[in-house]
C-alpha cells in the first residue's frame, strides 16, 4: 500500500462551501476512486479555512494517476475549480507532502 499526502489551497471564503460539496461526495466518484485501488481517503480542513490537508492509501501510482483522465474527475475538477486553486486544466493545486514517520500496531 502506497500512503500519499498532499495540500491543496481553496479560494479565501469557500471552507464551508467546499465542506458542503462532500456531503455526500458524488456515487460516481467514489466508485472511481475504489475501481482505481483507492482503500482510504480523507480530506482534512485547516482552521485558516483555506488549507486542506489529503491523505489517500493507494494500490499503485499509475492507477492513482489515471484518475484524473476519468470524465466523471474532470467534471468534478470542473465544479470544485470555482472555490479552489487549480492549474490551466482545472485539476487541483497539489504540494506533496513526504512521510517523515509511521508506524502501525499488530491486529491481534
Amino acid at each position: 500500500m502506497i500512503r500519499k499526502a498532499f495540500i491543496m489551497h481553496l479560494k479565501p471564503g469557500c471552507g464551508d462551501v467546499y465542506r458542503q460539496r462532500h456531503q455526500p461526495i458524488w456515487p460516481e466518484l467514489k466508485a472511481v476512486l475504489h475501481d482505481h485501488g483507492v482503500s482510504s481517503y480523507s480530506i482534512f480542513l485547516h482552521p485558516d479555512g483555506c488549507q486542506l490537508f489529503a491523505y489517500a492509501e493507494v494500490e499503485d501510482e499509475a492507477r492513482w494517476n489515471a484518475i484524473g483522465q476519468t470524465p466523471i474527475c474532470r467534471k468534478w475538477w470542473r465544479w470544485m475549480s470555482a472555490i479552489m486553486e487549480t492549474l490551466k486544466d482545472l485539476s487541483p493545486v497539489t504540494e506533496s507532502c513526504e512521510e517523515v514517520f509511521h508506524i502501525e500496531t499488530p491486529k491481534t
